[in-house]
């Protein structure tokens, strides 16, 4: 068995520092959402997946996968969607027992209202702290994050 390579000073603390960041990040949008437009994150999340589907439907179990999240927590986050009337429920044609998740012109207007203000907090608590070549640099690495991830479950 290999010795474990724990991580070094520096890394540890860009480690912790990553994470707190992740973490405060999201409380941050989450809070944004919901004192402004009456709106989770996950659920403003959910609209935007949509809004980018073809014929803006997706399947729930690629719905699941594309915000990372499990089928049971999409089902009720979906559940909550219908009852706002911004996503229904539709029947896929090709598969009888497939449902999709459509969004509305509700939901696709309540995702227009909701995304200036999305936007303004993700700029002034993210990009308006980094240079030109920190963003690039940043969308390098966790692009290569992202595909090793989905390339290794």
């Amino acid at each position: 068995m290999e010795p474990t390579r724990w991580l070094s000073a520096e890394e540890q603390n860009t480690w912790r520092a990553y994470l707190d960041a992740t973490r405060l990040l999201l409380q941050a949008l989450d809070r944004q959402l919901t004192r402004d437009a009456s709106i989770s994150f996950t659920d403003f999340e959910l609209l935007v997946v949509l809004s980018e589907a073809p014929h803006r439907q997706m399947r729930m179990r690629e719905l699941a996968d594309a915000v990372t999240t499990t089928r049971s927590g999409v089902t009720r986050a979906i559940s909550r969607l219908v009852d706002a009337g911004w996503v229904r429920r539709v029947e896929c044609e090709d598969d009888r027992r497939g449902t999709l998740a459509e969004l509305t012109d509700a939901g696709a207007e309540k995702l227009a209202a909701a995304s200036p203000g999305h936007v303004a907090e993700v700029r002034r608590n993210m990009f308006d702290l980094l240079s030109p070549r920190d963003v690039t640099l940043l969308g390098h690495d966790f692009s290569e994050m992202r595909a090793h991830l989905l390339e290794n479950p």
